[in-house]
């Protein structure tokens, strides 16, 4: 019997040998290799293995999901369990070479080669400059450290949150006195003194009088130093302080939401590229399965114990297969640019996933204690309680403006002419200022009712967002319990797919069977293989939306959040 694990040259080859007939399903075979690059999917990757049918109980013990059974499901070689042709249970079917460009691992790489540019208004004008020049497989746990550090979004969100720390160090600085200092320094020459002066001089009666010139010049030096203080602001300035602080408050809780959120969106996209690397993975074995097929039926044609009609549907069959290799290549390909894109990496890089597809872990709580520490944990109720500290303190700013407000000032001032035989004098001026601006046609009273209506509003969506959290809390968990199920199912389907293909080959190869057994069994074994892969990577990702949707779990949280 012939085995998978031969290259698509080799099918092609033994394609050409059979006949002109076959000349669209050889050329369909040998472009999808001829014409593709080899792919860039970790070896192994997509294998999900089994050696026979589960015994005993497939579902896992629940609420207490324990994954050790689920990870030795999944870790199994599957050496010893060949499919009816020959190769591992696994879709994988052969290592592709990686690039000579990409280092071993990603502690040996230059810091420039992940990361973007420094220049955040980068525009790139030539071809070069966009064009994929180097390629690295990165872990999922490589992939959220590259997040942490390189995301947008995030650094944003820091960046907001420096700005709130600056912003309370304004605010803050209203509880000292404010003090400045003014200087004037003026030298003037006033033309009605010089006219007076010309008329003494021209007055018959005076004639010694107005001969110094320099009288009508005045040169004077000016400094006060002033001190003022607001003493009494009816409360406006603590409020604004502590809206400020709450304010701050709310920013870091901004910045725990885009780190959890970061994690999970980077695990989806990470599942995702693993689910597309495996998927391009079947559809390769699905032609190489449909190759060997319309090989078969061409070989008993020509001995006489085929029909004509045996051969078209193994075309037809071939044919849709090499369709479905395509587009599994396509959405490989758009997948891994969808990872690079949330990782911000730079314009050249491109990332391809590099662990192995197995059960991510376990989830050892009940439901209702998932939805206790969710509503403990979640910053969104945290930043909704901000939101509302915040319209309170508002609403108290909005009040002290039709009350009193005093303050206190004292003005020291020197002043000096230059001219003069005189020395300069000085002043002390101490005072304080009331203020009550106890009616403005009811504006400060309509602020307030406009923060008491903000105040209601956080209220109401704190109880929405509370409801919420269970509902996604109640999703993740039942779709984690159903996944749980269904990857002992899914690995019992690919061992008794494997079987049934191999008996309806051997069936059809003995003239007892048809063609269109063999391909519907075919056809139920990639069926078979993508459920099994369905069933890991969905458990996956329902365990991360779990992690994302209660927060803050000891070992699950990634980023450190700024002080």
């Amino acid at each position: 019997m012939p085995n998978s694990s031969h290259s698509f040259h080799r099918v092609g080859t033994g394609l050409m040998a059979v006949g002109a007939s076959a000349a669209i399903a050889m050329s369909c075979a040998k472009l999808s290799v001829a014409q593709e690059k080899p792919p860039l999917t970790q070896p192994n990757q997509a294998s999900v293995e089994s050696k026979g049918t589960p015994s005993g109980d497939p579902t896992p013990t629940l609420p207490a999901i324990s994954s050790q059974t689920l990870k030795e499901a999944v870790s199994r070689d599957g050496a010893n369990s060949p499919d009816s042709t020959g190769a591992k249970t696994g879709v994988s079917q052969s290592a592709p070479a990686q690039s000579p460009q990409a280092p071993a691992s990603l502690d040996s790489l230059p810091p420039e080669y992940l990361n973007p540019s420094a220049n955040p208004l980068q525009f790139p004008t030539r071809s070069e400059e966009v064009q994929i020049q180097n390629f690295q497989r990165i872990t999922l746990q490589q992939a959220l450290e590259l997040a942490r550090r390189n995301n947008r979004d995030l650094q944003v969100a820091i960046l907001t949150l420096e700005r709130s720390r600056a912003s309370v160090r304004e605010f803050r600085a209203a509880e000292f006195p404010t003090i400045g200092v003014e200087s004037n320094f003026t030298r003037s020459d006033s033309p009605n003194a010089e006219l007076q002066n010309q008329r003494q001089q021209s007055s018959p009666l005076n004639p010694f009088l107005g001969n110094d010139d320099d009288n009508t010049v005045s040169t004077s030096f000016d400094t006060s130093l002033q001190v003022s203080y607001e003493l009494y602001t009816s409360g406006r300035r603590g409020a604004r302080i502590r809206a400020a602080e709450e304010q701050l408050r709310f920013d870091q809780l901004e910045v725990e939401r885009q780190s959890e959120q970061l994690r999970l969106d980077v695990s989806n996209a990470y599942y995702d590229l693993q689910e597309a690397d495996s998927q391009t993975e079947i559809s390769q074995a699905a032609v190489t399965d449909a190759a060997r097929s319309l090989r078969d039926a061409q070989l008993l044609e020509q001995a006489g114990l085929g029909t004509r009609f045996d051969v078209l549907r193994a075309q037809v069959q071939l044919a849709n297969a090499v369709q479905d290799l395509t587009r599994s290549r396509s959405q490989q390909s758009i997948a891994r640019r969808q990872l690079t894109q949330l990782l911000s990496l730079g314009q050249t890089v491109e990332v391809a996933a590099a662990d192995e597809i197995e059960v991510a872990g376990e989830w050892n709580l009940t439901l209702e204690q998932s939805i206790i520490l969710a509503v403990k944990n979640r910053a969104e109720l945290e930043q909704l309680l901000a939101r509302r500290n915040i319209s309170q303190e508002q609403r108290r700013i909005a009040l002290a403006a039709t009350r009193p407000q005093v303050n206190l000032i004292a003005n020291y001032s020197v002043l000096g002419v230059l001219n003069d035989d005189l020395g300069p004098a000085d002043g002390l001026t101490l005072g304080a200022q009331f203020r009550w601006d106890f009616y403005d046609g009811g504006a400060a009273r309509a602020r307030a009712n406009q923060e008491k209506a903000n105040i209601a509003i956080a209220e109401t969506q704190f109880a929405d967002q509370r409801n919420q959290i269970r509902f996604q809390v109640e999703q993740a968990y039942f779709n984690l319990r159903s996944n749980a199920e269904n990857i002992q199912t899914a690995f019992f389907a690919v061992t008794q797919a494997e079987e049934s293909l191999r008996l309806a080959e051997l069936r059809f190869r003995s003239g007892v069977g048809t063609q269109t057994d063999v391909i519907s069994a075919q056809t139920e074994l990639t069926r078979a293989r993508v459920n099994r892969l369905t069933a890991v990577l969905d458990y996956n990702r329902s365990l991360a939306a779990l992690q994302r949707n209660i927060s803050n779990l000891p070992d699950s949280q990634l980023f450190d959040q700024p002080e």
